[in-house]
């Protein structure tokens, strides 16, 4: 009897591993095309214009492609705001690393965020309507995706950790109130406009939740 054909046994597993790696660099490579073409396209024809089928023609994509990637059209520009919220946090680590003083770093991490919503004016609503979407999957995604809060935290910890910061709140408390306020007031802006610059409205809110609206008097002795 022939002796059989020895198999080594890492010979498949490594193949399979090159396989699967291979397809999902493809993948990758294939989602990016379609945000970068659908970004382009939202901001060159406005994102309510542009419609699915214009995205993935313009990526050399099936329809069905496009929505095996992007759901719906509006999880594309959570990609976006995923990546802004990235940098404001790289910004934010850097610069507290260096001993900046936490509130600094935070307007400077608020006056990006509204350069960034200046420049791109027309991505914002859209983006900011969907954090508050009715749907509840949606809305979480969203706020996943937008993780502002958790920015305002990093950069305010040290403040609480230094007992400067009020008690009867939660850090997780104030650090989504100031973000919520931030979201109102740039969606309010991008939608309607007022004669400030958007820098100075998120100056001018975030200097009233930091000190307060109640003018008070000075104590007596």
């Amino acid at each position: 009897m022939g002796r059989g054909i020895i198999l080594d046994p890492w010979q498949y597993p490594v193949e399979i591993m090159d396989s699967t790696s291979l397809r999902e660099r493809q993948k990758e490579r294939r989602r990016a095309r379609i945000y970068t073409v659908a970004i382009d396209l939202f901001k060159r024809g406005g994102f309510q214009t542009t419609t699915a089928t214009d995205i993935a023609k313009a990526s050399n994509v099936s329809r069905g492609t496009f929505f095996n990637y992007y759901p719906y059209k509006e999880a594309v520009l959570l990609d976006y705001g995923s990546e802004v919220m990235s940098r404001l946090r790289d910004h934010a680590e850097t610069r507290l690393q260096s001993g900046t003083a936490p509130l600094t770093v935070l307007y400077e991490v608020w006056d990006r965020l509204a350069d960034e919503n200046t420049r791109e004016r027309d991505l914002f609503p859209p983006l900011a309507y969907e954090v508050m979407n009715p749907n509840p999957e949606r809305a979480h995604t969203a706020y996943q995706a937008l993780p502002l809060s958790k920015v305002v935290e990093l950069i305010l910890r040290p403040m609480h950790q230094a007992g400067m910061m009020r008690t009867d709140l939660s850090l997780q408390r104030i650090s989504n109130l100031i973000a919520d306020t931030y979201l109102m007031v740039a969606l309010r802006w991008s939608a309607y406009g007022t004669e400030r610059p958007l820098q100075d409205e998120m100056r001018l809110a975030l200097n009233l939740l930091l000190e307060g609206a109640v003018k008070r008097d000075p104590p007596r002795h």
